[in-house]
């Protein structure tokens, strides 16, 4: 979908210091509410790429449109050192604290990250442009919001009525969770406390074949609306994890796709696009990314505890809502200007 933006004046607006300095602050706020939406978006499984093309339609950064498409993308580096401070202990190999069979099992870690990484920039490093040109549409957006959002609904009610005949065969012993580092030990008389079930139940089960497997399915978040982790999440499902690892192993996967679709954006701005950083854009840049960061450190810390006990089901229902909203929006009421 194509973004129109009036760009940049240089030099003082009317002739008033401080009117341009007030339409700066102006910018810096509404930098921070991006940051917010991309903090809470780019986690949960309901698509940051289907909220930020709602969003901008009302909250619009006065720059470049090089500058937007770039700013979208690089936004995401302030919500993945969210990770990486979370995750610190988990993807340190040097951490004096393991010994050398923990060192070693993260190393293997890391080689599934990256092997589940491959897929994706195999396809999406040569059809970057291709799809910028014509898969962002508010309709393929919105159409991926949707079928997504039914499969979600389909792929726990599939696991609940698997986990019920598990219970009633004695293979599943309700009140033994699978273990999580951010929620605390489930009561063994609580009926609902096993609802987080699966044959890979910690990262060290997860085999080779498994992370290039949910790496196949990173493919799909390509296409916009899709959401990354969503993905991800379904295909760790699909493959057998519990929700805590497949949430995990989606968050490590994000590590070098997030650094690499940065560091792509940011080459193809400046020394493609001609794009400059002045002092207001590196303002907007910053603000943008460091409010990802901190209300990534919120939602990644919910979205932990909230999966032991909780299936992903409401997300569905959220992103149909959603798509239909965005359908209405794009295709009716804007239109009509209704809105």
């Amino acid at each position: 979908m194509e973004h129109q933006r009036v760009p940049r004046a240089s030099g003082g607006r009317d002739g008033s210091q401080t009117k341009g300095l007030l339409v700066d602050i102006i910018e810096l706020l509404k930098s921070a509410f991006l940051g917010v939406v991309e903090g809470i978006t780019e986690w949960l499984p309901i698509s940051s790429t289907g909220h930020l093309i709602l969003v901008e339609e009302f909250v619009k950064l006065n720059v470049t449109r090089e500058f937007w498409n770039m700013f979208q993308v690089v936004i995401q580096l302030g919500a993945i050192l969210a990770v990486c401070v979370l995750f610190f202990h988990d993807l340190n190999p040097f951490s004096p604290s393991k010994g050398k069979e923990g060192r070693r099992n993260t190393w293997k870690l890391w080689g599934k990250i990256v092997l589940g990484c491959i897929p994706a920039a195999a396809v999406g490093i040569p059809l970057d442009d291709f799809m910028e040109e014509h898969l962002y549409s508010s309709v393929v957006v919105a159409g991926a919001l949707i079928v997504y959002g039914i499969a979600f609904i389909v792929i726990e009610t599939w696991r609940a009525n698997k986990r019920r005949r598990m219970i009633e065969s004695g293979e599943l012993v309700v009140g033994r969770p699978a273990g999580s580092h951010f929620a605390a030990p489930a009561k063994a008389d609580d009926e609902d406390a096993n609802t987080d079930f699966g044959s890979i139940t910690t990262l060290e089960d997860l085999s080779w074949k498994t992370a290039l497997g949910i790496g196949c399915f990173q493919v799909l978040s390509l296409i916009p609306g899709t959401s990354r982790s969503g993905s991800t999440i379904i295909g760790g499902l699909l493959l057998g994890c519990t929700r805590t690892v497949a949430s995990k192993f989606t968050f490590f996967l994000a590590v070098p796709v997030m650094f690499g679709a940065s560091a792509l954006k940011l080459v193809k701005y400046l020394f493609m696009d001609g794009g400059t950083f002045g002092a207001n854009e590196a303002a907007i840049m910053g603000v943008g990314c460091i409010t990802a960061f901190v209300v990534s450190l919120i939602a990644i810390r919910w979205l932990m505890g909230f999966v032991r006990r909780h299936d992903f089901k409401g997300f569905g229902v959220y992103r149909i809502v959603l798509g239909i909203l965005v359908l209405a929006y794009f295709l009716v009421l804007r239109p009509m200007g209704i809105l």
